[in-house]
Order: structure tokens, then sequence, then C-alpha cells
């Protein structure tokens, strides 16, 4: 799958429903492309052994829908709906959207969910596997660090979280709001296998990804670049929310087509 067509749709569609949330929805472009490339194992939406995905940083919708327009699980026409009235494809996942397993966007319970799915897995002699992608600023959140001593003590190996380390937040840079330094050495304190990778490395992300059947649950820390492919967007807090201008929206083509 190509990144650059998640981030086509991306300024498409939140250009078309004049909403926000684009530099958040191009940061994850290329770990969405490498997790509905490759490493999730899903024959159909409703297969019962699928692997699941948690969005949890679910302001990211956009890119989320864009995989699964480009996978075949919805079709490409739904996405012209996006924000749109009665349409399932909202901000933020709705599970009644096939391949969305999970409500997500109140920061913090993704990976709650995720270590959930994956002890379920495992009590019913199951081979799915669970990921959750996460922003850094989740991180924060006290709910995170409880999950993450849950799935350590219960080793789920079956567990792989990615965490959006694009260093933003809704008010701020998390350097200045709540500061978390050394990322990965704190997640391995936490008794996770954990490694840092280039979140805008497609290959990288998916060789990473492929080694998820350990004894204990994984987590790779993606630096990535907010806005990521327009150069106006990149390390922009006011991109969280704001949506184009019609000069913007012709920059931002031209820059990622």
């Amino acid at each position: 799958m190509n990144p650059r067509d998640i981030r086509l749709i991306v300024l498409e569609q939140s250009k078309r429903a004049h909403v926000g949330h684009i530099g958040s929805a191009l940061s994850v472009a290329d770990i969405i492309a490498a997790l509905y490339g490759r490493a999730l194992r899903i024959s159909t939406p409703d297969d019962p052994d699928r692997d699941r995905f948690i969005l949890s940083k679910g302001h990211a919708a956009l890119a989320l829908y864009a995989a699964l327009a480009l996978r075949g699980y919805i079709p490409g026409e739904q996405l012209s709906t996006f924000c749109a009235d009665d349409s399932l494809l909202g901000v933020h996942p709705e599970h009644a959207l096939p391949g969305v397993d999970f409500c997500s966007g109140s920061l913090g319970h993704g990976l709650s969910y995720g270590a959930g799915a994956a002890l379920a897995a495992r009590l019913q002699h199951s081979s799915r596997r669970v990921f959750v992608l996460m922003s850094d600023a989740e991180c924060n959140e006290g709910s995170v660090w409880e999950a993450a001593m849950f799935a350590a003590h219960h080793l789920l190996g079956n567990l792989m979280a990615i965490i959006d380390l694009n260093g933003q937040q809704a008010l701020g840079y998390t350097k200045d709001v709540c500061h978390i330094p050394n990322m990965t050495e704190r997640w391995r304190a936490f008794g996770w296998d954990a490694d840092e990778v280039d979140g805008h490395n497609v290959e990288g992300l998916e060789e990473k990804m492929s080694h998820h059947d350990g004894q204990r649950p994984r987590m790779l820390v993606a630096r990535t670049t907010f806005g990521k492919g327009v150069s106006f967007m990149q390390n922009q807090i006011k991109w969280h929310y704001l949506p184009m201008t019609d000069g913007e929206y012709q920059q931002a083509l031209t820059e990622v087509g």
C-alpha cells in the first residue's frame, strides 16, 4: 500500500468536509500503510481469527478510512460521506464500520482495549494478534501505564503497540505540556520488548512489525513528523485543528502528489 495514496485521500476528504486533524492523519500515513499493506493478517473484516487493529489516536481516523477503502473493505465512494449526516465515517472511528473493531478517540483507552483483546485471543486459543496505534501524548495518561503493566504481567506476546512520536498534541508540544524523555527505555522498564523505528520508512516498519510473536508484548516507538509531506503543516500545532483554504489545498496536493 502506497502512503502517498493515503495522504491524497486525507487531503481530498478533509478539504471536502472542511474539517481539521489533517496533520495527525498525515503523521501516521506510513504506519497505516505498513499495517494494511503487509503486517495485518486479515482475509475478511468478519473473519473471527483476523488480526485486530485499534486506532487509539482516533482523531487520525481519515488515514484509517483511506486504508480501508484501498483494501476494498469499504466502497471508495463512501469516503465522500466523511463527516456527513448519518455517515459511519465520523471524525473518530465507529465499530459499525466494516474493518473497525473498536470505537476510539477518547485518548488513553486504546492500549487497554488491545490488552483485553490479546488476552481474549489466548483464552479462545486463536492465533490472531492485536496491533494498537497510539499517540505520544496519550502516554501522559495513567491508564496507559496500567495497561502496560497488565500486558507485561500476562506475557501478551500477541500484542504490539506503535507510538506515533511526533512531539505534538492538541494544545502544544509534548515536551512543554508533559515531557516524557527516554520513551523506549521506559517501555522496556515496564517489561515490554521495545525498539525505535523511523515512522516514515514503510519497509523498516514492516520488518519490525513482522517480529510480533515473542513472549512479551512489543512496542515500536515510531519517530514521525507531524503533517508529514506538506511543508507548511509540518511541526505546526495549528494543523491539529484547522481546515485548509483553497490555496493551501492546491499547494498540499502539489507537494504530496
